[in-house]
């Protein structure tokens, strides 16, 4: 009697095994994503606080676009070297590391006393997102059970949420303080450096166990291209990523200054205007990665840079209830690209996840840095309303996905 009922229990174990790895799996994720929101959540206090920073060091809009040129620029530099490093030699605790360089870059931005010392507090944040954004995009791949479209969204809605977070803190807590407030928010760096270091200890075992650290393909055959074929699509890729982040640039970094400008508001209502903007960013975020796992990754990206244009073309041309409306709207759509884009160009180039999410991330700090101090140029010599209307038509870039070739088979369904 006792031997009939042996089997029951192993079932019952091998069940309760399972469903405590996919537990630790969406752990991570869910670790991946609030320490994004944390790291992005400090990042963002630097454009939150452009109006007080131009009027304190009596800054003009070229030098405004110099502070996340600088930013950016770092970033993008660095971040494709940290994913080829990686890809060869991965650095578990890199991640907590990362968070470490972004801690001090907030430190020298609270005490900064001069343009020059803005630009290297800048310069350090953003050396900071360049060790972690890499390897934090790899870990993500691997603890997404196949499902990359949807860890790589939830990873990226955990740093659009955190950007959206910063004009409203700027708001509650620097502009009423001062400069010198910035300081508070190194506890927000120190829970992220925690939880990071819980996050490399879980990929230092995974790793200890034979984990490959470019994670699985998952549920989707990919067609393998020429050479020549994956640089042509890189190239477009390429193209698309720089449209989408001068268009992008062109709201998060002088969306303010455009609605103080046009419609008369105060900074503190400017920022809030602001944060609609950033948080519709970091809804639509969440949409492209678990659709692009289900429809693809193309149709995806066609919708999502292409299908700006109605919204943008439309916005110079408003009142502020109707610019508020269409910004929230160009931003939900918008948001979805980055997750697709990322994921398809990680399938062209098997077994380079590092790099590519080095490369990918770099090009967007990199197109949003370049943008800025473009068009900071740009508006000195025209205006803020002028700019936006430029701005418009950047989104029919997106026309060149046709271009793109198929690289997905049919899908596994579950």
């Amino acid at each position: 009697m006792s031997q009939t009922s042996q089997p029951a229990p192993a079932v019952d174990l091998k069940q309760t095994a399972k469903s405590a790895a996919e537990t630790t799996v969406m752990s991570i994720l869910w670790a991946l994503a609030l320490s994004h929101l944390l790291n992005d959540t400090i990042q963002s206090l630097i454009p939150a606080i452009y109006p007080i920073l131009k009027e304190s060091f009596r800054l003009n809009y070229t030098q405004v676009g110099l502070i996340t040129f600088t930013f950016q620029l770092t970033a993008s530099l660095l971040q494709p070297f940290v994913g080829l490093y990686t890809d060869r030699h991965p650095k578990p605790f890199s991640l907590a590391t990362g968070m470490g360089v972004t801690l001090v870059g907030l430190v020298l931005l609270s005490r900064a006393a001069s343009f020059p010392m803005i630009l290297i507090a800048s310069a350090t944040v953003g050396a900071g997102s360049a060790i972690f954004h890499p390897e934090a995009s790899r870990v993500a791949r691997i603890a997404s059970g196949g499902k990359h479209g949807f860890a790589q969204s939830l990873f990226q809605v955990g740093g659009n949420l955190g950007s959206s977070f910063g004009p409203l803190l700027a708001a509650a807590v620097v502009v009423p303080h001062g400069q010198g407030s910035i300081l508070w928010f190194t506890g927000l760096a120190l829970l992220g450096i925690f939880i990071l270091a819980k996050v490399g200890a879980w990929y230092r075992g995974k790793l200890a166990h034979g984990e490959h650290p470019s994670g699985g393909r998952g549920g989707v055959a990919v067609k393998r291209l020429s050479r020549g074929k994956v640089a042509f699509a890189l190239a477009i890729l390429i193209v698309l990523i720089f449209s989408k982040y001068f268009y992008l640039v062109s709201l998060s970094n002088y969306y303010t200054f455009y609605l103080i400008d046009h419609f008369h508001v105060s900074v503190r209502a400017s920022q809030i205007g602001l944060f609609v903007f950033l948080f519709a960013v970091a809804a639509g975020t969440i949409i492209g990665g678990p659709v692009g796992d289900r429809i693809g990754r193309k149709l995806v990206i066609w919708i999502s840079i292409l299908g700006v244009a109605p919204f943008s073309l439309l916005l110079p041309h408003v009142n502020l209830p109707l610019t508020i409306v269409l910004a929230a709207c160009a931003g939900v759509i918008l948001a979805s690209a980055f997750s697709a884009i990322l994921v398809y160009a990680q399938e062209l180039v098997p077994g380079r996840v590092g790099l590519i999410a080095g490369l990918f991330f770099g090009l967007a700090f990199g197109a949003g840095g370049i943008g800025s101090a473009l068009l900071g140029r740009l508006a000195d010599h025209t205006s803020i309303s002028f700019v936006f209307q430029i701005c418009a038509y950047l989104p029919l870039i997106g026309l060149l996905t046709g271009f793109l070739p198929e690289v997905e088979g049919k899908r596994k369904r579950s």
